[in-house]
């Protein structure tokens, strides 16, 4: 079996990047990372974007509210950073806390700044095919993966497991947009190991740790891993148990060094996008 790592496949787009910064007239985007409270994840996740923006020659602004910030304020202050002109692009660490109106943000977000695609507008055009509206970052690193790997997506069945807004939904229309034949799976869906051995490829969103082994893959299928968790042991894992793998699937992203990597670039991608586009440095 092959092991897929992100780190290739980031070193690309940073090429890219780069090349797209030559035209924001020596200025550097900036990035908002909007955070409620002290979450581990969270912060996990706030630093390694830091980082990898930084190394992409990009700036970044960690926003932290408390966590118990009222709903008012916290409002007030988004509208406040979403129309500041310093501020390229805005990432917000979902879920908010329950008492914050996470509607009411998706809502007020600048479709220009959102580069994790939570806006209704940039929904819309991900669901239409738009090139020009912001996928959710981790759906578009999927496709980012296969796409450096050389795997074929045209005319292949892919089976993803999760039908959230985050990954499974507009991963969904994007792989369609490739001419994969696409199956959503859930929680209703009847025989899902069946289900999911009927994929050439297999994307894994479902948020349980190792809940995907091998008896979920066909022989010599593409195993794509989104998943972050934490196990019983405290370590990181994905929603794959991928030792059970071997000999199983012909291709398989790993946790951590998979699809994590891409999907940071992803971002910084978008934010050199929103940098010159209306509203940013063109």
């Amino acid at each position: 079996m092959i092991t897929l790592k992100g780190a290739d496949v980031s070193a690309k787009i940073k090429e890219q990047v780069g090349e797209m910064l030559k035209g924001c007239q020596g200025k550097t985007p900036k990035l908002a990372i909007v955070r409620v409270g002290e979450k581990p994840d969270d912060l996990s996740y706030e630093r390694g974007a830091i980082k990898k923006l930084a190394s992409f020659g990009m700036e970044v602004q960690s926003v932290a509210f408390p966590e118990d910030i009222d709903d008012e304020t916290f409002q007030d202050k988004f509208w406040d950073l979403n129309k500041d002109p310093e501020v390229t692009g805005i990432l917000v660490l979902r879920p908010l806390p329950a008492h914050i109106d996470e509607k009411a943000v998706e809502n007020i977000i600048d479709p220009a700044k959102d580069l994790d695609g939570i806006s209704p507008v940039n929904i819309a055009k991900v669901f239409a095919g738009d090139a020009t509206g912001f996928a959710p970052c981790t759906a578009e690193a999927v496709v980012e993966m296969l796409r450096a790997n050389g795997i074929p997506m045209a005319g292949k069945r892919a089976v993803i497991v999760g039908r959230s807004m985050v990954v499974g939904k507009p991963l969904a229309m994007l792989l369609m947009k490739e001419n994969a034949t696409v199956t959503v799976c859930h929680t209703k869906t009847v025989d899902l190991p069946g289900t999911c051995r009927g994929g050439e490829i297999l994307i894994a969103a479902v948020g349980r740790p190792e809940m995907i082994d091998r008896d979920y893959v066909g022989p010599g299928a593409v195993v794509i891993d989104v998943g972050i968790n934490v196990d019983e042991h405290g370590k990181l894992c994905g929603d794959v148990n991928f030792a059970s793998l071997e000999g199983k699937a012909s291709m398989s992203t790993p946790v951590p060094g998979g699809v994590g990597a891409v999907t940071t670039a992803v971002l910084a991608r978008h934010l050199a996008q929103a940098a010159l586009s209306e509203g940013g440095f063109a």
